[in-house]
């Protein structure tokens, strides 16, 4: 393994866990744009429709995907500039 992976592998934990407090922030707020509730549906809440949770489903995926790879990449593309080394 690279000395740079290796390096990388902290800032890349610390980045994860980052990307998933922002995430979950920015679908807490979506949410109540679109459903103007303050909860989203869990999967086993048998008080809500099929379409409510599948809804929830796939924008809170596609708000965490876009995060992630949005906090990865700069991440990335800080270490470069720091270290000049691509931490891949």
């Amino acid at each position: 393994m690279k000395a740079s992976k290796i390096a990388y592998k902290p800032m890349g934990f610390a980045l994860g866990a980052l990307s998933g407090m922002i995430a979950s922030a920015v679908f807490k707020q979506t949410w109540k744009v679109i459903e103007g509730e303050g909860d989203a549906p869990d999967a086993l809440d048998e008080d809500r429709p099929w379409r409510q949770i599948l809804l929830a489903a796939a924008v809170q995926g596609a708000i965490f995907a876009v995060v992630k790879a949005t906090v990865e990449r700069s991440g990335a593309k800080a270490t470069r500039r720091v270290t000049g080394v691509w931490p891949a």
